[in-house]
């Protein structure tokens, strides 16, 4: 039997790990085409206006490229992110980045954004008043209860002239960093979806713009001081940090990101919800 050569054995050892890395190749490839075209099914937890109406939009799009939404309404801002974290939904759509960053922080969960999509400017609104100025003294003012949105309200209030806060306050600003309150106004702290129903009681409301849609309530013709269009509060596409880059996500994304988005913001929302677009992998 004649005997192999150190070049011969060398090819075959060559040969054999040429087979394994054309079959993991192939492997790899067959997956990939799966995950982009085969059937996906994904629930995307949302806040009904105007995150779910978004939504819907985009739905017959994804539906042609064999990904298929299933919509989640939630009416809180506490619930999705924990629904997300424990793998109840794929991925959420209510929030904005320093209230997902802020929350995450401080439960310890691994969930991130991948994309920008709109900003909803907060403002301030009354049944009592027409202009800010003509707030009374000792006048009761509605703000968020959760420290992101709840700095943001007492923020607005500080350009309006209504209040002063510490500069170290931070965008997480509580009513005890106000330093001066000309008006003595009383700052009472409820839950985001509770403002609209409150206004009877209050003087002055501020009011996330997804809750004062639903309240039939349109920040540009209703709102006595409204933050500017420039905001950092982004509203984003969280998913948990792990799926970041799975196919199906990224179509969402790419599709909540899209012109015919642009457009659907702008004809529909008055204003009240601007496009912010940006993706982020």
């Amino acid at each position: 039997m004649r005997t192999r050569s150190k070049k011969e054995n060398n090819y075959t050892v060559f040969r054999a790990l040429l087979v394994v890395s054309v079959l993991m190749s192939v492997l790899y490839i067959g997956a990939a085409c799966s995950e982009a075209v085969g059937p996906t099914k994904l629930r995307v937890g949302a806040t009904p206006v105007p995150h779910s109406e978004i939504l819907g939009l985009v739905e017959p799009v994804l539906k042609d490229k064999g990904i298929f939404l299933e919509i989640i309404e939630f009416t809180d801002y506490v619930t999705p992110n924990l629904a997300l974290n424990d793998g109840d939904i794929d991925a959420n759509y209510f929030q904005h980045i320093p209230y997902l960053e802020e929350f995450a922080g401080d439960r310890g969960l691994d969930i991130t954004y991948i994309a920008r999509v709109h900003i909803e400017p907060i403002g301030a609104y009354s049944k009592k008043v027409s202009k800010i100025e003509d707030l009374k003294d000792k006048a009761k003012i509605g703000i968020p209860n959760d420290p992101t949105n709840g700095g943001r309200a007492l923020s607005l209030l500080q350009e309006a002239g209504v209040i002063k806060l510490a500069d170290e306050a931070g965008i997480t600003a509580t009513k005890y960093d106000i330093i001066e309150n000309p008006k003595n106004v009383q700052i009472i702290e409820l839950e985001a979806p509770q403002l609209p129903r409150s206004l009877e009681d209050l003087d002055l409301a501020v009011i996330n713009s997804n809750y004062a849609l639903e309240a039939g309530l349109v920040s540009t013709r209703d709102a006595l001081i409204l933050e500017d269009a420039d905001s950092p509060y982004v509203n984003v596409l969280a998913v948990r940090t792990k799926d970041k880059d799975k196919v199906a996500l990224r179509e969402l994304a790419k599709a909540l990101t899209s012109d015919a988005v642009s457009e659907f913001i702008s004809e529909k929302y008055s204003g009240s919800i601007v496009p912010a677009f940006g993706l982020e992998f």
